[in-house]
Parts: C-alpha cells; structure tokens; sequence
C-alpha cells in the first residue's frame, strides 16, 4: 500500500505532491496531525448536518406545497370585478393553451352550515366533473365517492317518515363533520350572507343539502374551513345563473405554472387576472425560504469553525516546516509554489471532509426518505413521520460553499509561507 501511495505521489505536480506529504505527520508532529483530524471532522459533520437540515426542510416544504396544491390550483383566471358571467369562451381558450393540463369553472363563497348538534361558517366551491383533473380531489376523498357529489340523495322527510325526499349533495372536511356532528347521510342547512328580498324584508337565503361524503388534507384550515357541492346547485344558490366565480387551472407540472401564468396573461389580456399559485401564498413560501436560508447560514458556521482549525493546523506547519521551505526555495522553488503547497494541505482536508459528509448524508437521507421511521407528534405537525427530501442542488451548493471557507482558511498560512526568507531562516537554523 505505501509503495501504491508513493507510486501516485511521484506522477503529481510538485506543489500537490509536497502538500500531500507533509499530511503524513511524523512522530513528533503528533499535535499538529491531532488538529488536522480535528478540522477534518469539524468539516465533515459541518456538511454533513447542513446537507440533512436542507434535506429535512425541503421535506416540510415540499410536503407542505404538495397539501395546498390538493386544494388549490396551479394557476386562477378571474374577471376584473372577480367574476366570470360567462366561461364557456374562457375556458375554451384555457384549454388550448400550451402547458395546460386541466381546467375547471368554480364558484367561490361564503356559508353558515348549521345541524341541530351545531352552527359552522365555510367556504363553498362548487365544482363540476372536470375538477378531479385540477385539484386531484378523489385522492382526498375518505368518505364516499366524488360521483355522489353530482347526484341527488333520497333521505326520510320530516314531517311524514313514509315518504323520502331528494336533496342535493355536499362534502365536507373532516373536522368540519365533527364540529357540526354529522355522518354521511345526515342533512345540513346551508345558509347564504346574501339575504332575499321579500315582502316581509331580507330573508336569508337557506337551502337544505345532504352529506355523501368527507375529505381530510391533514391540514386544519381546510379540514375545518372547506365544502364542495356541485357546480349547478352554487350557482343556483348564490344566483349567479351561468356565472362561476373563477376557472382554476392545472399545469402539466408545477414547474411550469408561471410559464402557463404568463401564457394566459398574454393571449387574455389586460380584462382578466391571473394568478399562479406562488402568488396566491407568496407570504407563506417567501417565510419558508427565508427559514431555510438562515439555517443554511447558521449551520454553515460549523464548517467555519471547522476552517479556524485548518489555519491554526496549516500555521504549526509553516512553523514546523521552516527549514524545508527554506531549502526548497533555495532549490529553486517560487514563493507561488511554496503558497501552493500549503493551499493544496488545506484543500484536501476541506475535500476530505466534503466528501465524506456528503456521501454520509446522502445515505442518511435517502433512508429517511424511503423509509419514514422518525415519527413526528400529529397534535404538532400536520405529518406523521419526519419528510425528507434530497436534492443534488443543494450538496452542490454546500459543497461549494465548504470548499470555499477551506481555501479561505489557507490563505493566510500560505502567504506567511511564501514570505519566508530562505537566507534568514537557515542562518537562524
């Protein structure tokens, strides 16, 4: 193995080939070779934990991104005032737009439900068939089945148990059913803010509807906020005769929803708005990324202090090694070369310890991602196990980042180096 190692080392440059030398510590360079182990490891857990907490927070964010675009689309079209009076054109050309995957009308608004166990407010969106190409509804759906939402529901009346009634279907969240004590089956009143005119004043618009179904997101502001019925009964409920609210749209991925976004912008123009889903929850990702970018910078302090190490390490050597150096720039050596030794020192215990700590983390990730065995409080988080997601960006860029601190780290011992007067030193020596 050692003739292996100085068969390698005598085809290298002279300057790699001198820096990989003086890495083989003598006997009584034991210290200095303790230090370099000791920035080694600082540079391997530094790249090793930032490359998991990257992994880990792009997990939360991914998974976070992945719940709301269960319940919202890629990209929203709406008219100036917010409203839609007639879609069918709009959607046509929506359709017909490149990158576009599915679209769907929807009607949009506000409700009270209320049942004789309690009272809940919610937002409605009346949907049509074409919607579970938009927001892959069915996946959510725990309780039923999405076509029951398209068909009325025979349940026993009232007043006379004989005879059964049609009503209309709705789907709720599942906190929602449990705030409001409902099963599938179970009739709810929906009540409009939009009162009625009549000759006894504003009546408010009530309408009666059965649950055949419930959904659950894993996220408590859709779960308790939220209730599908179908398009034609929201319409006919918040009088808006052909009208919808908006035309959500899906792109074919979300990588390409600003592309669809400007796409629509440009062949609809200035009559209508449209918006992706990055400007719909800009605060929220906006507040995640900032999060992530400064556990990138508070991590990356650990590679620093790793670096102080390494130049504490590389200046024992310049000090230790004075009358190599000396010798080899009376050789003939340039105060370049010298500097080079000592940045190459640097650079492989940086390369070292990059490798090392991103091979370890890929391997730790990886198995955290296939398999879910950190389990996470569901009262807490909305997930039940530790999301890991890892992505080949950011171990370029922490290895980028710890490559640069390391050659950072060399500069000034390399300097101090190639400042050595050889005459001086030998004299003194």
């Amino acid at each position: 193995m050692t003739r292996l190692w100085n068969l390698v080392l005598d085809r290298l440059p002279f300057s790699l080939f001198v820096g990989l030398r003086y890495l083989r510590a003598r006997r009584r360079e034991r210290f200095i070779s303790l230090i370099t182990w000791i920035a080694l490891g600082g540079v391997f857990l530094g790249v090793t934990t930032l490359n998991l907490v990257l992994g880990i927070m792009s997990g939360f964010e991914e998974d976070l991104r992945d719940r709301i675009l269960g319940f919202q689309a890629h990209v929203v079209v709406q008219g100036k005032d917010g409203a839609l009076p007639d879609p069918s054109g709009v959607l046509e050309l929506v359709q017909s737009t490149p990158g576009v995957g599915g679209a769907a009308p929807v009607v949009i608004g506000q409700v009270m439900l209320t049942t004789t166990a309690g009272v809940a407010g919610a937002q409605v969106r009346g949907i049509d068939q074409r919607a579970d190409s938009v927001w892959s509804l069915s996946k959510r759906i725990k309780g039923g089945e999405l076509t029951d939402l398209f068909r009325l529901h025979s349940i026993e009346g009232q007043e006379e148990r004989q005879h059964s009634v049609q009503l209309p279907a709705i789907f709720l969240g599942h906190e929602l059913t449990r705030q409001l004590g409902v099963v599938v089956g179970d009739p709810v009143s929906v009540v409009s803010p939009l009162a009625t005119p009549s000759a006894v004043g504003l009546v408010p618009r009530v309408r009666r509807f059965v649950v055949a179904g419930w959904f659950e997101s894993g996220m408590v502001q859709y779960d308790e906020g939220l209730v599908y019925m179908n398009l034609a009964d929201a319409q006919r409920f918040f009088d808006l005769k052909q009208g919808v609210s908006a035309i959500e749209v899906r792109a074919t991925h979300i990588d390409r929803a600003r592309a669809v976004r400007d796409r629509l912008r440009e062949r609809l123009g200035a009559e209508y708005d449209v918006r992706d889903w990055m400007d719909n929850n800009r605060t929220l990702f906006a507040a995640l990324q900032m999060e992530k970018t400064v556990y990138f910078l508070v991590l990356l302090l650990i590679i620093v202090v790793a670096a102080f190490n390494i130049v504490a390490m590389l200046v024992l050597t310049v000090i230790e090694k004075r009358r190599d150096v000396a010798v080899l720039k009376s050789l003939g050596a340039t105060s370049l070369g010298v500097a080079r030794i000592f940045h190459y020192k640097g650079l492989v215990i940086g390369a070292a310890g990059t490798v090392t700590g991103s091979l370890v983390a890929a391997l730790v990730g990886t198995v955290l991602e296939r398999y879910p065995v950190i389990p996470l409080p569901e009262n807490v988080f909305y997930v039940n196990a530790l999301p890991v997601r890892m992505h080949w960006v950011h171990f370029a860029l922490v290895a980028l980042a710890s490559m640069a601190i390391c050659f950072l780290a060399t500069i000034y011992p390399a300097r101090r180096a190639a400042r050595l007067i050889p005459v001086e030193v030998l004299r003194s020596e």
